[in-house]
C-alpha cells in the first residue's frame, strides 16, 4: 500500500453501540474522515445497500478474493459468513486525502493495529454489561433468537480482547461515549507519522 493518512478502528461486540460513535465522527468536518465499507459474504439486512453499508459478495467470489491476496485483513466470524477490508478501500481513501474509519470485528481491528501500528488508533467499545447487550440486539429485531444467543456467546469472548487495543470506551451514556471518541479521535489525528507502513508482505 501507499503511504496515506491515519487509520481509526472501532471495534466492539454487536450491539455495543460503535456504528453510532462512528456516524457521529464521520459528521464531523475536522476530522477529515471516510468510512471504509467492509467487504462481506451474508445477505443483506433490512435496508443495507451494496457498496454503502457492504460489499456484498457471494461466498466464492470472497474466498476467490482470500486467495489472491485482495484483503488487508479478513475473518471468518461464524460459519461461511465472512468478513474483510479490501486494500482498494483503503486506497480509495487515502487517495482522497482523507482518514480511514473502521467499524469491524475485534479480530480485523487488532490484525490492522499489528500492521499499521503508529498509523493506527485502535478503540474497544465495551457494553455496560452482556444483559445490556442482549437486550439491544433483541430491539433491532432484524435477527432470530438463535442469532442473537450466538452473538452473546462471542460477545464474552470478545471482551476478553479489550485489553489489547489502545484505549476502551464504556458505552453507559451514550453522551460520554461521543465526547471520548471525538477527543481521543482529534489526538490521534493531530499526532505526526514518524514511521513508515509496517505491512507484512
Amino acid at each position: 500500500m501507499n503511504k496515506g493518512g491515519k487509520l481509526i478502528v472501532f471495534s466492539a461486540p454487536s450491539g455495543s453501540g460503535k456504528t453510532t460513535i462512528v456516524r457521529h465522527l464521520l459528521g464531523i468536518k475536522a476530522l477529515n474522515l471516510e468510512f471504509s465499507v467492509s467487504a462481506t459474504s451474508r445477505a443483506p439486512r433490512g435496508e443495507e445497500v451494496h457498496g454503502k453499508d457492504y460489499y456484498f459478495l457471494t461466498l466464492e467470489d470472497f474466498k476467490h478474493k482470500m486467495k489472491t491476496d485482495a484483503f488487508l485483513e479478513w475473518e471468518e466470524v461464524y460459519r461461511d459468513n465472512f468478513y474483510g477490508t479490501l486494500h482498494s478501500e483503503v486506497e480509495r481513501i487515502w487517495a482522497m486525502g482523507k482518514n480511514v474509519i473502521f467499524d469491524i470485528d475485534v479480530v480485523g481491528g487488532l490484525r490492522i493495529k499489528k500492521k499499521y501500528a503508529e498509523r493506527t488508533l485502535a478503540v474497544f467499545v465495551k457494553p455496560p454489561s452482556v444483559e445490556e447487550l442482549k437486550i439491544r440486539l433483541k430491539k433491532r429485531k432484524t435477527e432470530s433468537d438463535e442469532k442473537i444467543n450466538m452473538r452473546i456467546a462471542k460477545a464474552s469472548v470478545e471482551m476478553a480482547t479489550a485489553p489489547r487495543f489502545d484505549y476502551i470506551i464504556e458505552n453507559d451514556t451514550l453522551e460520554h461515549a461521543l465526547a471520548e471518541a471525538e477527543r481521543l479521535v482529534a489526538q490521534h489525528i493531530a499526532k505526526p507519522i514518524f514511521d513508515d507502513v509496517t505491512e507484512e508482505e
